[in-house]
C-alpha cells in the first residue's frame, strides 16, 4: 500500500502523521538541514524520525534505500541527548515503531537491528568529535549549546563518510553568531515550524494560554513562532556582550549571594521571581552563577526555590528586593530557614537606570557567566528604557542587578537598607 509521496505504509513511514513542512518531499537531502521552530513545534520528533529513517534506510530522507551505517547524536549536554533525543516522549526508541533500537549507556551509543549505530556527543566537550567519522547527525537545540562554534566545526570534519553526508539541525532559534551563519549560508536548507501548527499533538489549552501571555511579544515570536529575533537596537545588552560573559573556565569565587526579586502576586497569571546567584572572584570580577527564576503559585513556592539554591551553592545571604512584599519577603524566608541570612534592599530609582552600572561591568568584561542561561540572556537583550518588549516584567534581569550590585558595592550607589536577619 502506497502513501503519501509514494512511501510504502507497509515500511512504518510517518506519512499518515507528518505535517508538510516535517515531511518535504521536494526537499531532497540536502547536506545541512536547519529546522527552527517554537516550543511543541515537532523540532524533537522531525529529528528522531530523520535519524530512524537514515538508519534504516527509508524514503524521503534516504535515497534508493540506502542508509546510513554511522550517526552522530549532539546535544547540549549528554543528559540531554539520552533523555529526550533517545529516551524522549518523541525521541528516537518513542518513534522506531517495529525496530527499537538498542542503547548501551556504558559505550555511549544507539544500535539498531541492522547494525547502524549512532554514538552520543555533548556541547560541553568538543574534542570528543575529534577522531569519529559519521555518515550522518542530528544537532538538537544547537543555539543553546555551550562550546557551539568549536563543538559543530569538530562535528564537520567528522562528517566525512558515505557518498553524501548529511545533517540535521532542530533548534530553538537565538540569534548566535553561529545561527547567522547557518541561516544565511546559501547550502543550508532552512525551514521554520510554529507552535501553533502542532496544536493537535499538545494539551489542550497550551496554545491559547501562550498566545494570550507571550504572543506578538519577542520572546513569544522566537520561542512559538521560531523566528530569529535579532538584537533589540534600545537594549541595554547584546548578544555579543552575553556571549563573550560565558567563560568554559570560571575563576574560583569566594562570596556567594542569591538575590531574590518577589513577584508583585501570586498565581498563575503572575510574573516570575526572579532568583540568581552570583559570586565575587578574587580577582575581582563577578560570576554568575545560577538562574532558578520561576513562577510560583505563593510566596513559599519562591521562597523555597531561594533557600535551596542559597544551600546548594553554599552561598553567603541571600538579598532580597522588598518593594513589593515588604517584611513579609523575609518573613517567608525565615520561616522556612530562619538561619539563613537576609539583606532586604529597595529599590529608588527605575530598573532601567538601575541596570546601566551592571550593563558597563559587561561591557568592561567584569561579569562572566558560568553557564549558558537562555532565558536570563534573551531578557537582558530584550531589556530597553521602556522594559522588555510586549510588557513583560524584566524579573531575572532585576534579579542579576540585585546580584551584582551586592557583590560590587563600589560601583553601584542604589541606597541599601537593613539586614533582616543574621
Amino acid at each position: 500500500m502506497l502513501g503519501l509521496y509514494g512511501a510504502s505504509l507497509a515500511d512504518g513511514q510517518w506519512v499518515t502523521q507528518a505535517r508538510p513542512p516535517q515531511y518535504p518531499l521536494l526537499l531532497g537531502q540536502p547536506a545541512t538541514w536547519l529546522v527552527t521552530g517554537g516550543r511543541g513545534g515537532g523540532k524533537t520528533r522531525l529529528g528522531a524520525e530523520w535519524i530512524n529513517a537514515v538508519a534504516r534506510g527509508l524514503p524521503p530522507f534516504t535515497k534508493g534505500r540506502r542508509r546510513h551505517n554511522l550517526i552522530a547524536l549532539v546535544g547540549e549536554t549528554l543528559s540531554d541527548v539520552r533523555e529526550v533525543m533517545i529516551e524522549g516522549p518523541s525521541g528516537i526508541r518513542a518513534t522506531a515503531r517495529d525496530n527499537v533500537a538498542r542503547y548501551e549507556p556504558s559505550r555511549r551509543r544507539l544500535v539498531w537491528q541492522n547494525g547502524a549505530v549512532a554514538h552520543v556527543f555533548s556541547s560541553e566537550d568538543p574534542e570528543s568529535l575529534r577522531g569519529p567519522q559519521f555518515e550522518a547527525a542530528w544537532c538538537d537545540e544547537l543555539a543553546k549549546w555551550k562550546n557551539a562554534q568549536a563543538t559543530f566545526d569538530m562535528l564537520q570534519f567528522g562528517l566525512r563518510l558515505g557518498i553524501l553526508p548529511r545533517q540535521i539541525i532542530t533548534t530553538t532559534p537565538r540569534p548566535t553568531k553561529l545561527m547567522k551563519r547557518l541561516i544565511a549560508d546559501p547550502k543550508v536548507i532552512v525551514t521554520r515550524l510554529a507552535t501553533v501548527g502542532n496544536a493537535k499533538n499538545l494539551a489542550p489549552g497550551f496554545i491559547a494560554a501562550v498566545k494570550e501571555r507571550y504572543g506578538e511579544t519577542r520572546f513569544g515570536r522566537q520561542e512559538l513562532d521560531g523566528e530569529l529575533i535579532e538584537d533589540r537596537e534600545d537594549a541595554l545588552w547584546s548578544r555579543e556582550q552575553v556571549e563573550a560573559a560565558y567563560k568554559a573556565d570560571v575563576p574560583e569565587v569566594g562570596r556567594i549571594v542569591v538575590a531574590v526579586d518577589p513577584p508583585a502576586s501570586a498565581g498563575r497569571s503572575s510574573d516570575a521571581c526572579g532568583i540568581v546567584a552570583a559570586g565575587l572572584a578574587g580577582d575581582g570580577r563577578v560570576v554568575v552563577l545560577a538562574d532558578a527564576s520561576l513562577r510560583a503559585a505563593k510566596p513559599q513556592d519562591w521562597a523555597g526555590a531561594a533557600v535551596k539554591l542559597f544551600h546548594l551553592l553554599e552561598a553567603d545571604r541571600i538579598v532580597a528586593e522588598v518593594n513589593q512584599g515588604g517584611d513579609m519577603v523575609g518573613a517567608v524566608i525565615r520561616a522556612l530557614d530562619a538561619g539563613v541570612p537576609v539583606k532586604a534592599v529597595r529599590a529608588r530609582r527605575g530598573k532601567w537606570t538601575r541596570a546601566e552600572p551592571v550593563a558597563m561591568l559587561y561591557q568592561q568584561r567584569r561579569v562572566v557567566h558560568a553557564g549558558r542561561f537562555a532565558a536570563l540572556e534573551d531578557e537582558m537583550c530584550d531589556f530597553g528604557p521602556d522594559g522588555l518588549s510586549g510588557g513583560r516584567s524584566p524579573d531575572r534581569v532585576d534579579a542579576l542587578v540585585w546580584a551584582v550590585s551586592e557583590l560590587l558595592p563600589d560601583r553601584y550607589s542604589e541606597p541599601k537598607i537593613r539586614t533582616l536577619s543574621e
